[in-house]
């Protein structure tokens, strides 16, 4: 018996296909049809975006002003322009500025879309449809849209929240310019982009929960664990890397974020509340120095592409972790 076992098991087995055929081999075309499918919307890329960065990369090295456009002349500088950028103390400013106002939203718009989304998990069907609602109309509504609301919402004479203030008593906020200092008008900024970010957020985390086995949460139930102790040991570990790829989206898109904060005080008072997309464009198109302009965009870019790599090192470190 022994030796019939040894002779089955040392016999190879052979995969056949339909009638005990052989299936059939992938043949090259086979193997290179993903990438012929997505060949079409990866040249609209390269056409679209790629051939625009061509263009303002060599722009950055050069000195383009009113006199240029109008001699039609094209003056090559070199670097000059990245090197005033980076010895200005305007441009780190700036930079700085940057950093703080998209870590501040950031660290908001995770702690508030997470919230919420653990709340749609808990509630009922009709009241998370009607939640849901209203985050996907405030999602969906046009940034420009939103922004001119959010002006009338603040605006000094007749807005919706000094007349709510002064009615509640605080009748210094009666009159009060929101857009008349640098925190005023970051806080109005902050609730803009906090409040059309946390959708996002919100959906995704609920759609994440889904995903985690009842079973889990049933054990440490069992196991005399809490609320809290249920997200630490659960929750928070299954939606990790949600976590992490979230973050990193709201980063750039907070980084980035041109219209709510050009549209609502056009990056005033005195320029103070500048990021580096309104920098750029205030040197480029305001002050017509359109090679600083585009050199400033480019080091946006590079910074951008820095936060990504860092992204991508914790994603690799997390994923070696696991193994």
């Amino acid at each position: 018996m022994s030796a019939q076992i040894d002779q089955v098991t040392a016999e190879p087995v052979t995969r056949t296909g339909k009638g005990g055929a052989p299936p059939p081999r992938r043949g090259r075309a086979a193997a290179g049809l993903p990438y012929l499918l997505i060949l079409p919307a990866g040249v609209i890329t390269v056409l679209l975006l790629g051939w625009t960065m061509v263009k303002n990369g060599l722009l950055s090295f050069q000195d383009l002003n009113k006199r240029q456009l109008i001699r039609r002349v094209t003056e090559w500088i070199g670097v000059d322009n990245y090197s005033d950028q980076l010895s200005s103390s305007d441009f780190w400013k700036v930079t700085f500025r940057s950093v703080l106002f998209t870590a501040a939203n950031v660290v908001l718009i995770m702690a508030l879309g997470c919230l919420i989304g653990l709340l749609l998990a808990r509630l009922g069907t009709k009241l998370r449809l009607l939640l849901a609602l209203g985050l996907v109309l405030a999602w969906a509504m046009p940034t420009v849209a939103a922004t001119t609301v959010f002006q009338w919402l603040f605006a000094q004479r007749f807005g919706v929240v000094n007349y709510v203030l002064d009615s509640l008593g605080w009748h210094s906020m009666a009159e009060y310019n929101w857009t008349g200092s640098q925190f005023s008008t970051f806080f109005v900024v902050t609730v803009l982009i906090v409040w059309q970010s946390i959708p996002f957020v919100a959906i995704n985390l609920y759609a994440a929960t889904t995903t985690i086995p009842k079973e889990l949460y049933e054990a440490a139930a069992l196991d005399g664990a809490g609320p809290w102790k249920q997200f630490t040991s659960v929750t928070f570990p299954f939606l990790k890397p949600f976590f992490l790829a979230t973050t990193f989206l709201e980063v750039i898109w907070v980084f980035k974020s041109f219209t709510q904060v050009f549209v609502i005080n056009e990056g005033g008072p005195d320029r103070l509340t500048e990021t580096l997309p309104v920098y750029a464009f205030v040197e480029g198109m305001g002050n017509q120095h359109f090679g600083v302009g585009a050199a400033i965009s480019i080091l946006t870019i590079l910074i951008l592409l820095a936060l990504t790599a860092y992204y991508l090192r914790l994603v690799l470190k997390q994923e070696e972790d696991e193994l």
